[in-house]
């Protein structure tokens, strides 16, 4: 660990958040538009609203629980938990997570796997006390879709899978190499709400999501999507698949060389001035021109309620009306 680590100057590892050194480092063009297009999300509002005359469903979501039970989780309709339920991916242990989650007071109950969640790897589940788990009615989705009804006669097409790029050694469940994901063509079309262990690239994920999943995101366009596993991006973000936050994913995902190579970039400063441009239109037109509540978004959460890698569980869990 090198001396300005130790004086919390420099992030020890790529989990960790990047801190104002670390990011001006990289790239000082690509730290002031990350801020700048957080705050354009902002002036946009909210991204969508319940459908007029007709009930919300309120989903109440969470993720990277590893194994502590504490959290407090709101009511609502639908609750998803995006993976990590664990930390050791025993069969006994999913157990108690699972028997936690069913005891919910939720109408519908959906869980995806995570690198922590070893038994639901097939490859590893011998090892982790082998038998079957009981899912007492909680709904575990590993590339699959349900459809789900509620109140009103509304209904919700609930796809997920714990899949994650390779973080670790074999012992890790549900790993892919980045250049062989599994995501292209696998989400269905009419897909409501996705739920994901990993993040898709550049949003809520400190660089650490998958390239792959984000452009299946973009094929699909759910209005939900959930996902977990990185810890310190917990939160959420707006997304609306246009212009702005194209140019915005297209200048995060240049290779950052230092500062002094951002101001030969061309590329990068045109990336830089589309998100400003397409921001200022799409701000002017939803506040002059369409007035409140006429956005058609979609929502990304990350619902880790782990505090960064503390191994303490102090996040909120995310509550959505949709």
């Amino acid at each position: 660990m090198g001396l300005l680590t130790l004086l919390g100057l420099r992030r020890p590892n790529t989990w960790e958040p990047p801190t104002l050194l670390d990011a001006l480092l990289a790239s000082p063009l690509a730290w002031a538009v990350a801020r700048l297009y957080a705050a354009i999300l902002f002036l946009r509002g909210a991204p969508f609203q319940p459908p007029p005359g007709k009930p919300p469903i309120r989903v109440v979501c969470l993720s990277d629980t590893h194994d502590d039970r504490s959290c407090a989780v709101p009511d609502g309709d639908l609750l998803i938990h995006a993976g990590d339920l664990t930390n050791d991916g025993t069969r006994e242990g999913l157990q108690r997570m699972l028997d936690w989650v069913a005891a919910m007071p939720h109408a519908e109950k959906v869980v995806v796997g995570g690198n922590h969640d070893g038994w639901f790897d097939e490859r590893l589940r011998e090892g982790l006390g082998g038998g079957e788990l009981d899912f007492r009615g909680v709904r575990y989705l590993r590339g699959e879709m349900v459809t789900l009804g509620f109140k009103g006669g509304r209904r919700l097409n609930v796809y997920g899978d714990g899949a994650v790029p390779r973080c670790g050694d074999e012992s890790h469940a549900l790993q892919y190499d980045r250049d062989k994901h599994p995501w292209r063509g696998s989400i269905p079309d009419e897909t409501d709400v996705l739920v994901t262990h990993t993040p898709p690239r550049f949003h809520r994920d400190l660089g650490l999501g998958c390239a792959g999943l984000l452009e299946e995101v973009w094929r699909v366009k759910p209005k939900l999507h959930v996902f977990g596993h990185v810890h310190w991006g917990h939160g959420r973000e707006s997304v609306y698949y246009d212009e702005c936050q194209k140019a915005y994913e297209s200048l995060m995902a240049r290779t950052w060389k230092g500062p002094i190579r951002d101001f030969f970039l061309c590329p990068a400063w045109l990336d830089a001035l589309s998100v400003v441009w397409y921001g200022i239109n799409s701000i002017s037109w939803k506040w002059l021109m369409a007035g409140p509540g006429s956005n058609n978004g979609g929502l990304m959460v990350n619902a880790s309620v782990m505090y960064g890698n503390t191994g303490k569980v102090r996040n909120k869990a995310a509550v959505v009306d949709l």
